[in-house]
């Protein structure tokens, strides 16, 4: 009996701590247990949460929104119907001036032609049809057409202008990013006065052409091709090189234009090589010289003080 009694206690100790274990498991919810356990709430409180009444704020706030959303919207379709109306008429001045629609046209370029081009800038005396081809009432392209003005080397050929003043202003040790920006400066300022310029002889005159601002701007430009044969020959073989060169450019452009501009100003008799007669067409004929005559002046103006 003593020993049965004995078994039957150390059973009852081996059991105990699972039992202990199992226990601890349900009841201990205030350690281990991650969530609270809300089974036991009625089912009255969470129906009191649920059916609070909102905030009195919000549901005003909801009002207003849907009140304002009508007049916002008004509002901005005013508001695009404007910028677009804006636009319209900023698309309207400019292409009156200058045709952003156009702009490919005087960019459609090919080395060829490009090569072709400087040729004729620099040697424009063997040159003999001057006449812009035309196909559908149409100018063709530039890259098709050698006489036709383009806007890539007028372009290149100022920023190569800038590159060389600076190279200029370096190898006499009066380089500064101000000397060059002043550089820079001058020489657009002088290229849009001499458009405007033209424009407004244009328009006193009265003459009936078919040049726009851009073709303008590009005839002007070309004369910085002669600049930067200028300058460069002053760098390499000094002043006397310089003075040469220069004038044989500012001779060749000046043929360039007189060539290039009688058939747009001049009349058909003036453009068959006959006679000019009448007080019109000797204005424009007066006109042609002087824009043409206008650039060996900035030519020289723009880069005798950088050779010394």
């Amino acid at each position: 009996m003593d020993y049965t009694a004995a078994q039957s206690g150390f059973r009852q100790r081996k059991l105990q701590p699972n039992m202990r274990l199992r226990n601890s498991s349900v009841d201990g919810s205030d350690g281990s247990q991650l969530f609270e356990d809300t089974s036991g709430i009625g089912p009255g409180s969470q129906g009191g949460y649920r059916n609070q009444p909102a905030d009195p704020q919000a549901a005003g706030f909801s009002g207003q929104s849907l009140l304002s959303d009508p007049m916002s919207n008004l509002a901005m379709a005013y508001g695009s119907s404007l910028a677009s109306q804006g636009r319209e008429m900023m698309d309207k001045n400019l292409d009156r001036f200058i045709p952003i629609s156009k702009l490919k046209y005087y960019f459609a370029v090919d080395t060829v032609y490009v090569g072709k081009k400087l040729g004729l800038l620099v040697f424009p005396y063997m040159h003999e049809n001057w006449e812009v081809s035309y196909q559908q009432d149409t100018p063709v392209a530039p890259r098709f057409d050698v006489n036709a003005p383009d806007l890539y080397i007028p372009a290149m050929g100022f920023i190569t202008y800038i590159l060389v003043a600076g190279l200029a202003l370096g190898t006499q040790n009066r380089f500064s990013p101000e000397l060059l920006g002043v550089q820079a400066s001058s020489a657009l300022v002088w290229l849009i006065m001499e458009v405007l310029a033209v424009l407004l002889s244009l328009y006193l005159v009265t003459v009936n052409t078919d040049l726009t601002t851009i073709d303008l701007l590009a005839f002007s430009g070309y004369k910085y091709v002669g600049m930067i044969v200028g300058i460069v020959a002053g760098l390499l073989f000094g002043r006397p090189a310089y003075y040469l060169s220069l004038l044989w450019c500012c001779a060749a452009i000046f043929v360039f234009m007189i060539r290039t501009l009688r058939l747009k100003l001049l009349s058909e008799a003036a453009a068959e090589g006959r006679v000019v007669r009448g007080a019109r067409n000797q204005l424009r004929m007066y006109l042609t010289m002087s824009i043409a005559a206008a650039q060996p002046i900035f030519m020289y103006w723009l880069t005798y003080h950088l050779i010394r």
